[in-house]
């Protein structure tokens, strides 16, 4: 089994910007640099320079057109994120989603700047289809439970099996994430005793008093 990824989306919450991005930024380095586990972080587009430049952690943006350089007002294009310093992106987040042309676009262009590619999906045909475009990882959310404080890994586990079984058909090369409702070292070992190589997650960790506390355990049990 591949090392695990813990990917943390600070999403627009007001806990996750500015200086308080840099302190969940400086705790995720520290529990990495502890545990030997990758812990990546996906900030605002403001906060992606700053974080990328001071730390040592792997940056996401947490979204990213299809479209290249050129008069394309309001888009965020992966050239713009790569000289940004962001490692990768993720793609159809379930707050941001996109037609299925949309989605193999801005893989296609994280691929070409060679840019990690987390395509999020709430279920086996759209993981399936999500494979087929050889992303490096597919995310696995069911939506109802997305920032629920429910984990997905508990309430429906299946999902979990089956996107893992459907992925590893059409690509083994291609790696598995699970989000929704992730919140605990348990909930860690759990999706990753079903096959997967990390979990995507956000409120848990940004709207926490100490986040160092919370990314302590949730790499407690790997």
């Amino acid at each position: 089994m591949s090392p695990p990824l813990i990917l943390v989306n600070l999403k627009t919450y007001k806990e996750g910007m500015g200086t308080r991005a840099h302190a969940i930024a400086t705790a995720a380095q520290m529990v990495a640099q502890e545990s030997g586990v990758t812990i990546a972080i996906a900030p605002s587009y403001i906060d992606l320079h700053p974080i990328a430049r001071h730390f040592m952690i792997p940056v996401y943006a947490q979204h990213v057109d299809g479209s290249g350089p050129g008069a394309h007002t309001g888009q965020v294009t992966a050239e713009a994120i790569k000289v940004a310093g962001a490692n990768g992106s993720l793609v159809n987040h379930s707050e941001r989603r996109l037609t299925l042309a949309d989605i193999e676009a801005s893989v296609r262009a994280l691929q070409a700047q060679k840019l990690v590619a987390v395509i999020c999906s709430n279920n086996e045909i759209t993981s399936a289809a999500a494979a087929a475009l050889v992303p490096e990882y597919v995310a696995i959310e069911p939506p109802e439970l997305i920032g629920s404080g429910i984990s997905v890994s508990k309430a429906n586990p299946e999902i979990i099996e089956r996107s893992v079984a459907v992925v590893r058909r059409v690509n083994p090369k291609v790696g598995v994430l699970t989000g929704a409702g992730i919140q605990s070292g348990e909930c860690v070992k759990i999706a990753r005793d079903l096959g997967t190589d990390g979990v995507l997650l956000a409120s848990s960790v940004v709207k926490a008093q100490e986040p160092l506390l919370v990314l302590r355990d949730l790499v407690s049990k790997l």
